[in-house]
């Protein structure tokens, strides 16, 4: 039988047209967008019309990217799969905490516009980089990052890929650092150091907001980037794990090895793109892991689960 996780994808994952098959195919992908749009309008039309710079603006990518990841997830539910746990990639996070039920779509739209704004700003303040490094393991880049200057490892998203964070010119001294150590720097597509120092206001403005907006107890056990462990069932801890992940590290290889020294042996991505199942991929063994954002891919993620369950 399939023990199931829910993985809500993140940043970076955005493209045009992503969910619009899934909202014209199930009804309950549909609900989703129409009440992210009654907060938030004309989230869908930029999920499905929007152009890639559009779309590539933190203003724009928080709320499209957490009702693509949401609407994946209900249409999934409406198929018959129900995760044991879930777990959401920096801002998938909100999506994960919503679908879990520890806001409503409407507080988990209003709270993905705040941080959204929170970053943003930040980002004007403090401009910064972020470079993903591959081939190297997490004590290494740790190293080097520390070498570069202003610069932070900020995602640890599989043994080998570590993503950094910092300025402009840290980041630029990174790239000649890894070289030198054999491994490779990419450049990330994003115009502000996430996940770092950097974000130290947006911290303290989510931690304000959510002081006034506090969350629910979940309903399904979520993971938090912070600690790569479980969120607690108390509000207040929730309110501050859920703060301080925007300036500290996501600890995503501790939540997925959490995960499966739980028993979880089938990953489910929701959301656009197939970046957390290919870091499933490269940092477990002996577990299944695929991507939903289509109808076929639902069909597909249905007969995965029913064959275990055979």
């Amino acid at each position: 039988m399939a023990r199931v996780a829910f993985l809500f994808a993140g940043q970076g994952s955005q493209k045009p047209g992503m969910g619009k098959e899934l909202a014209e195919a199930s009804a309950a992908a549909r609900k989703v967008f129409d009440a992210v749009d009654a907060v938030r309008p004309g989230t869908s039309a930029q999920c499905f019309e929007g152009t890639k710079e559009e779309l590539s603006q933190t203003i724009n990518t928080q709320p499209c990217v957490f009702a693509t990841d949401l609407a994946c997830a209900e249409a999934l539910a409406e198929a018959g799969i129900r995760p044991e746990v879930a777990a959401g990639h920096s801002l998938g996070e909100v999506a994960a905490l919503t679908f879990a039920g520890a806001f409503s779509v409407a507080e988990g739209t209003s709270l993905i516009e705040a941080r959204a704004k929170a970053m943003a700003a930040c980002t004007e303040r403090h401009p910064g980089a972020m470079r993903a490094v591959l081939k190297l393991d997490r004590d290494v880049v740790e190293k080097l990052a520390a070498k570069a200057g202003e610069a932070w490892p900020v995602n640890y998203n599989s043994p080998q890929q570590t993503v950094v964070a910092g300025s402009q010119e840290a980041c630029e001294k990174l790239d000649g650092l890894v070289k030198e150590a054999h491994g490779r720097s990419l450049k990330v597509a994003v115009s502000g150091a996430f996940h770092s120092p950097y974000m130290a206001e947006a911290e303290t403005a989510l931690g304000t907001y959510l002081a006034e907006h506090a969350p629910s107890a979940p309903t399904l056990p979520v993971y938090a980037n912070r600690t790569g462990s479980l969120y607690p069932d108390d509000p207040a801890q929730i309110a501050q794990l859920l703060s301080e992940q925007v300036a500290h590290p996501v600890q995503w290889v501790r939540e997925l090895h959490a995960m499966q020294d739980a028993g979880i042996d089938t990953f489910i991505e929701v959301g656009p793109g197939h970046t957390l199942t290919g870091l499933v991929k490269r940092t477990l063994e002996g577990v299944d892991a695929v991507c939903v954002e289509t109808p076929a891919q639902v069909e597909e993620a249905v007969a995965l689960v029913s064959g275990k369950e055979a």
